[in-house]
């Protein structure tokens, strides 16, 4: 059996693989392959191991029916049509928990930044415009006693909750599709409706798995209704927010500030009018990107690779009904 890995991926889950006797083969540039390399190089291969978007849709599965299982490079698996690998009893298996705390210090970071401006003050300094002291210029906002709100409390949203409450004392509220007991014991966080987090959120931050029910939820109507002081933070994935009119909110001071490390769409252009803004603070997908998180991000996916190839389940399967 043969598996195609589309990007290089951290030794650690090459050996594994190797240690099992799997040879992959793997896409030896950094150039984005075009579908249709894509495809045909797939239709060579038992399994796939995917880093990045790649649409993994119904015409993808109609063209590769010798896949045998699909192994995510991430967290999110919003790029796979689950109902078509389910179809086929194909499992797909991704990679939870071994970046959460990686890309909760992200989401952290940016609101931090967000709040005392650091990206705009950095960039007076490279536009040699630091000027002498003004007391009444360029002021943020402290975060002591604010309330955090999480749209999507996982594992990721856990982290950062646990974070901004030993940091700041920040009150917790969340909105998820279940009520997190644990979650509301161990850091006295509230359930509440989807318009009372909007209501009462100092920051907003959001940790959800992406769907097309989602998609760009956070728009110019979610964003009037949230507070005029509040900071919104996306580090899960660009399609929750509409850049348009998140835009318009930052500009009209409808809510404070913005951090992103997810854009709509992404990669973000150079020219786009967000990063101009002293009030909006943009990060190019870093979330996973540190030596413990992605070795354990190719750790995670070496191994459902291996459990294809030794007919087992998928020890991170995202579609268990496949199994039965």
């Amino acid at each position: 059996m043969n598996v195609f890995i589309n990007k290089n991926i951290p030794e650690a889950g090459i050996k594994l693989l190797q240690e099992k006797g799997i040879n992959p083969t793997i896409n030896p540039t950094e150039n984005v392959l075009s579908r249709e390399e894509f495809i045909k190089i797939c239709q060579e291969n038992d399994a796939l191991l995917n880093v990045g978007t790649n649409n993994l849709d119904e015409d993808f599965f109609q063209q590769c029916p010798n896949l045998k299982g699909i192994a995510l490079f991430s967290v999110g698996f919003d790029s796979v049509n689950i109902p078509s690998a389910n179809s086929r009893k194909i499992p797909v298996g991704n990679t939870p928990d071994v970046l959460s705390r990686a890309t909760s210090d992200v989401a952290f970071l940016l609101m931090q930044s967000v709040a005392r401006k650091s990206f705009f003050n950095h960039k007076r300094i490279l536009n040699d415009d630091w000027g002498s002291f003004n007391p009444l210029a360029n002021l943020g906002q402290e975060l002591y006693g604010k309330t955090l709100g999480i749209f999507g409390l996982g594992r990721i949203g856990f982290e950062m909750a646990q974070k901004c409450k030993a940091a700041f004392g920040m009150n917790i509220i969340y909105h998820n599709r279940s009520r997190k007991e644990d979650a509301e014991k161990e850091l006295d966080a509230k359930f509440v409706d989807f318009e009372t987090l909007l209501a009462e959120s100092d920051v907003l931050s959001i940790h959800a798995n992406y769907t097309a029910e989602n998609n760009e939820l956070f728009n110019k109507n979610t964003f009037a209704k949230m507070k005029s002081n509040s900071i919104f933070i996306n580090t899960a994935r660009g399609k929750f927010h509409n850049e348009n009119h998140l835009f318009e909110a930052l500009t009209n001071n409808i809510i404070w500030g913005a951090g992103l490390d997810v854009t709509n769409p992404e990669p973000m252009k150079s020219d786009n009018p967000l990063l101009s803004l002293p009030n909006c603070c943009i990060l190019p997908h870093i979330g996973s990107a540190t030596y413990e998180a992605r070795n354990g991000m190719a750790v995670c996916a070496a191994q459902n690779i291996i459990a294809v190839f030794e007919n087992k389940k998928m020890p991170y399967c995202v579609n268990e009904e496949v199994y039965f």
